[in-house]
């Protein structure tokens, strides 16, 4: 049961970071350009190499996550078109008005997430206290930026601040629920390189189709380089914090 100690500093740590997002609201494109390096970091330095690692300890060579990730920005990337054709359908809005259902989906899979994180933390404690507390220090490190990007996709799609609280409130508990979960079941690790390859693949989707386009679209021309600049911060930092805890 210690472990869930451990998944209550990544509620606290969510929770910090979307607070800091909502703090930021009016300078709304600098944290997408800094989210969008986050995102970008995660799947690079994070997700695929822990996937790739996970596959080979089984005998793999990784290409189920690369299906995976394909997969996972083909079907997100299909969602995001229909629900925009439908709903400009319905309302008669222009091809690319953003509707807040957009934002909720995205954030819904951060959420999703969240809980997968839980989940690894409770399965890394069944192996051994010392696997359990490096997976939950490398996961309390980046929850911070977790809670900064659902804040920033809620806000991004006009979704009103009560219902971005509710989903950051969400992506904060999901981690305890999903290391509570574990208490009742073990999971297979091929089920793991799958979703990592999938989560890696959505992640892919919603930067470079929505967030980055988004914030330099809201910026302008002459913010750039700084939004270039925050990318870039934003993915230095990952790999600073995947080496420090790796």
């Amino acid at each position: 049961m210690s472990f869930i100690l451990f998944t209550l500093a990544t509620l606290v740590a969510t929770l910090a970071g979307g607070l800091v997002a909502l703090r930021l609201r009016h300078r709304l494109p600098l944290v997408l350009g800094f989210t969008a390096g986050v995102l970008l970091g995660v799947v690079s330095f994070d997700l695929l190499p822990e996937s790739f690692e996970l596959s080979q300890r089984l005998g793999g060579d990784g290409r189920a996550a690369m299906l995976a990730l394909v997969g996972a920005f083909l079907v997100f990337h299909g969602l995001d078109k229909f629900v925009r054709v439908r709903h400009v359908h319905d309302h008669g809005e222009a091809p690319h008005a953003h509707h807040h259902h957009v934002g909720l989906l995205s954030a819904a899979a951060l959420v999703a997430h969240s809980l997968m994180d839980g989940i690894a933390i409770g399965l890394a404690f069944q192996v051994s206290p010392a696997v359990g507390i490096t997976a939950a220090i490398a996961v309390i490190a980046h929850d911070f930026c977790d809670g900064l990007n659902t804040v920033s996709l809620m806000l991004l799609h006009g979704n009103p601040t009560s219902r971005t609280l509710g989903m950051l409130a969400l992506d904060a508990i999901a981690p305890v629920v999903g290391a509570a979960s574990t208490l009742a079941f073990t999971a297979p690790p091929q089920t793991l390189v799958v979703y990592l390859g999938f989560f890696a693949g959505f992640l892919l989707h919603v930067t470079a189709s929505d967030i980055l386009p988004q914030a330099h679209a809201r910026a302008g021309p002459r913010a750039a380089l700084s939004l270039l600049g925050l990318t870039t911060l934003g993915a230095s930092s990952v790999y600073v914090v995947v080496q420090a805890t790796g």
